[in-house]
């Protein structure tokens, strides 16, 4: 019964921890295009660059 004083607050920690960094991670914008990164590899590039 002794380990729940010990386990308990450790889940609390890792729980708002891990709450902490995706709501971190939610207001930097890193959820926004889910799609775009995956495909962009697959998209040719046949227009030269502009001349400076």
């Amino acid at each position: 019964m002794s380990i729940l004083y010990i386990a308990l607050p450790v889940a609390l920690i890792l729980v708002s921890a891990s709450l902490t960094a995706f709501w971190w991670a939610m207001r930097r914008g890193q959820f926004d295009d889910l799609d775009t990164p995956a495909v962009r590899i697959l998209h040719d590039q046949d227009e030269p660059p502009p001349a400076p």
